[in-house]
């Protein structure tokens, strides 16, 4: 934690200085991109359903808590991403904070988690189109990830524009289902805080305090897209400002287009055990008729490839950034490194568009929970970077500044690891080895080669 970084300024094994992204979107294009990422409807159709299972009525309050931590997290991004405007996101702004070591472990937390999402999401494609034709679920999802690889090898702002059309019709999808809910209002607004949940044999179950902390890991999730814009920060114009704008305009208008509607379903959901079982797609017709039905789970089908788009775009980012930044070996580093002539990074992009079509053929189902830890680890390696960023030369680098620090990453850094202590001991174990297999790398390989490997760099056009 304490081999914190030097400037890089000369890459011994490389021919040429570094490759730098095209900076070529705003603060508009670079929201569109990221809200995508959190692709509100996607999430509220996939993964809420899980969450009415486990805490039926205390679904949203778990919700609406788990967005106000994220206000601090976004705070955490914002002031790093503006300091450490790199491709690399959370690790290049960890590494040059609190050390490579951290840094490297904060790669493998979000290359596990951006690896296995998109596939995991695109599986569900197959059931929401369901209404038009009835496709194997991994078959589609395949499909979806080899179609967001090729649009990810189109330019950044070609995307923008792709992934903003395809937003829209997911934005109304979860208007209507928030309409159709509060208009068949079936319990107050006292529902949201009765804290119940359908148990086996019709019975009531109480959620407790605990439930709703443990579901604060998978909350965390359902608006943790907001993160893209650090990943976006190398092309987006005038980081120095708009990187902070992109992330809390994001997780704003995210968090609204998903807790709405799920304040709606919870107060128009017909009973209990129709609530806990989370099918809203069956509530939707049931408040209206099967073609609005068909309507919206066809715009979900859309979101979760618009999802499946922009995921990929980030994924090539972070890879990129990897291999620029000598994470692997030099043969690997010059591959990964290549741009096209779009100025996207096609090796990187091919390899993790093609991986993640064929993990539709696996089953990942249990890997929810081990995502959801991955998640919560990495904003608490973020948020101690964070508790660092204000020390020596970085003090006085012109940069958005957080209110309230160091009181807010402290906090937050209390709070997740809470988060972490109520987790599954299996998801631990799982995220635990996983790391620990990647602390071995870095002993054994990384850290030998400390003058020539794991070199973190800021863009040139970007260092203090």
């Amino acid at each position: 934690m304490t081999d914190t970084l030097r400037p890089v300024d000369t890459v011994v094994d490389a021919p040429h200085s570094p490759q730098k992204l095209k900076r070529s979107i705003g603060v508009v294009g670079g929201t569109l991109l990221t809200l995508s990422c959190v692709t509100p409807a996607s999430t509220l159709f996939v993964v809420v359903p899980d969450l009415f299972g486990s805490l039926g009525t205390a679904t949203a309050l778990t919700i609406a808590i788990g967005s106000l931590l994220c206000i601090a997290v976004a705070f955490c991004y914002s002031e790093l991403g503006t300091l450490i405007p790199s491709a690399g996101g959370e690790y290049a702004m960890v590494s040059t904070m609190a050390g490579r070591l951290a840094g490297w472990l904060v790669f493998v937390l979000s290359l596990l988690v951006v690896m296995i999402v998109p596939p995991v999401i695109a599986m569900g494609t197959a059931d929401y189109l369901a209404p038009v034709v009835h496709l194997d679920p991994a078959v589609a999802g395949a499909g979806v990830m080899l179609l967001a690889t090729l649009a990810g090898l189109l330019d950044l702002r070609a995307n923008a524009w792709i992934t903003g059309i395809f937003l829209v019709l997911e934005v109304i999808a979860a208007a209507v289902v928030a309409v159709l809910g509060f208009a068949h209002s079936r319990r107050g607004a006292g529902s949201l805080v009765s804290m119940q949940v359908a148990g086996s044999g019709h019975h009531t179950d109480t959620v407790t305090a605990m439930m709703v902390v443990s579901g604060l890991a998978i909350a965390l999730f359902v608006t943790q897209g907001f993160s893209t814009a650090v990943y976006l920060s190398e092309e987006l114009e005038h980081p120095r400002r708009n990187v902070a704008r992109t992330v809390l305009a994001t997780l704003a208008i995210s968090t609204v287009i998903i807790l709405v509607p799920v304040v709606a379903i919870t107060m128009g959901a017909s009973d209990l055990s129709t609530l806990t079982g989370g099918d809203i797609s069956s509530m939707v017709t049931a408040w209206s008729n099967s073609a609005v039905g068909t309507f919206v789970s066809l715009c979900v089908a859309l979101a979760i490839i618009n999802a499946g788009i922009v995921m990929v775009i980030q994924n090539s980012r972070v890879l990129f950034a990897s291999a620029r930044d000598k994470a692997w070996p030099q043969p690997v580093n010059n591959v990964f490194a290549k741009l096209g002539r779009f100025g996207s990074p096609w090796v990187a992009t091919l390899a993790v568009g093609v991986p993640g079509a064929l993990l539709c053929f696996v089953n990942l189902d249990t890997l929810y929970g081990v995502t959801g830890v991955s998640v919560t680890g990495m904003y608490l390696l973020v948020a101690v970077a964070a508790l660092l960023s204000r020390r020596g030369s970085h003090k006085q680098t012109p940069a958005w500044r957080m209110p309230l620090w160091p009181a807010m990453p402290i906090l937050l850094i209390a709070v997740l690891t809470y988060i972490l202590s109520q987790q599954e001991t299996s998801y631990l174990l799982w995220t635990g080895g996983i790391t620990a297999v990647a602390t071995l790398y870095w002993a054994f390989y990384l850290r030998p080669r400390r003058d020539t490997r794991w070199l973190v760099s800021i863009p040139e056009d970007q260092r203090p």
